[in-house]
């Protein structure tokens, strides 16, 4: 009777203890909870690239994390920002007002990142970008309270236009979006073409979003250039590369290059359209072992192949979590240094790093869409021609003007 007695007083007090350290731990989150908000474009233009898909993607790094953070429950909040900064702001700041949402991912369009960021900024959030291209972002646009994850328009420059200045494509026409993301990608294209010895002999820009590109596709005919640059993305690429092929512009010897293509978008297209196009990537779901088993899981889930930025998502996600437990807290300064602090290698990211800019750098892809008689089955669009190290694949901090950086 006395050991049964002394048993039942130890478990009690393990017990007690076990609760204190639960409370403890929910103690150091705020609320209780870790709080995560899901921004992105759900219905229009960047649906299929992130949009739902990419939700699905943060719920899988839930649920493989476990579903909580030393007890404390992860939440996730979800809105669709309709491609507008004020409604992304607006969002953003309920969140934080009335829900104290602690990290904001998914974020798209470039100028919704831009507005979000400065929201997050003025009231200590913190964010990860993971659809948005413009290289600003951790640039002139760099805060302390956002990182920015998948890819953006430095390396898809140095990628894409490089390769094909090098290929003999030295004169250029910029099909160009008319927004933050669309000026940073011309911008960046026609300093990579210049520098390779290239020009860029005429341009014209388009309001985003764009259904008819007919008048635009005539200039570019009209213009002799070699290449068409498409800087821009999602729907309006597919429409422009449509009415191209309509035009008969790569028949009467022109030749496009998609500056920004996703998976999804060549999977839309086809590879009869598509065939040939080089284009850049942060990550292809048939890499290697690791990033085919992801994306089958994915698959399951979806009914699709992952894109680069819903694969993305899924990473910084996973960090996020891996930096609250390893911090004790979820207070976003804590949170974010945590991050830095830790490397980052999974299925996703090779060579990975976040600098003092907030940029993730990780290895980058020179990549071809495979011919029809190449492809062996629905989803496989793509061969890796080569790999663009994370050192090299974005901008130089020596060329940096984020205020961040100690130059």
């Amino acid at each position: 009777m006395t050991f049964i007695k002394k048993t039942l007083a130890a478990s009690i007090a393990v017990a007690a203890a076990s609760s204190l350290a639960v409370s403890t731990a929910q103690a150091d989150m705020s609320d209780g909870e870790v709080r995560i908000g899901y921004l992105a474009d759900m219905s229009g233009t960047y649906r299929d690239l992130a949009g739902p898909g990419g939700l699905t993607a943060m719920e899988m790094a839930v649920a493989d994390f476990g579903g909580s953070v030393d007890g404390a429950p992860i939440v996730i909040s979800s809105a669709d920002d309709r491609n507008s900064a004020d409604v992304g702001a607006n969002t953003v700041r309920g969140w934080i007002d009335q829900d104290n949402v602690d990290m904001v991912g998914g974020l798209v369009a470039s100028s919704v990142s831009i507005a979000v960021t400065k929201v997050l900024e003025e009231n200590n959030g913190l964010g990860i970008v993971s659809g948005s291209a413009a290289s600003s972002i951790t640039n002139e646009h760099c805060t302390p309270n956002h990182i920015h994850w998948v890819y953006d328009t430095y390396p898809l420059a140095n990628g894409t236009a490089k390769a094909v200045v090098e290929q003999g494509g030295d004169s250029w026409f910029m099909l160009t979006a008319d927004y933050a993301f669309g000026h940073a990608l011309e911008a960046d294209v026609t300093k990579v073409v210049e520098e390779s010895g290239g020009e860029i002999v005429g341009g014209v820009r388009h309001p985003f979003p764009t259904s008819d590109f007919s008048s635009y596709i005539l200039q570019a005919q009209g213009s002799g250039a070699k290449i068409v640059g498409l800087a821009n993305a999602g729907a309006d690429t597919v429409n422009a590369i449509t009415t191209a092929s309509q035009f008969g512009l790569t028949q009467s010897g022109q030749q496009l290059a998609g500056l920004l293509i996703f998976l999804n978008d060549v999977h839309a297209l086809g590879l009869e359209a598509t065939q040939n196009l080089l284009l850049t990537t942060g990550w292809y779901w048939d890499m290697d072992e690791q990033s085919r088993e992801w994306a089958q899981r994915y698959f399951d889930e979806v009914g699709r192949m992952p894109t680069m930025v819903q694969a993305g998502i899924y990473s910084s996600t996973m960090h996020y979590l891996k930096a609250v437990e390893a911090a004790g807290t979820d207070d976003p300064e804590t949170v974010r240094a945590q991050m830095a602090d830790m490397p980052i290698e999974d299925f996703f990211a090779r060579n990975g790093s976040i600098r003092e800019d907030g940029r993730m750098i990780h290895d980058m892809y020179l990549a071809q869409v495979k011919t029809p008689e190449e492809s062996t089955g629905e989803w496989d669009l793509y061969e890796i021609l080569s790999t663009i190290p994370a050192a090299e694949a974005y901008r130089p901090l020596s060329e940096s003007q984020c205020k961040l950086v100690q130059n």
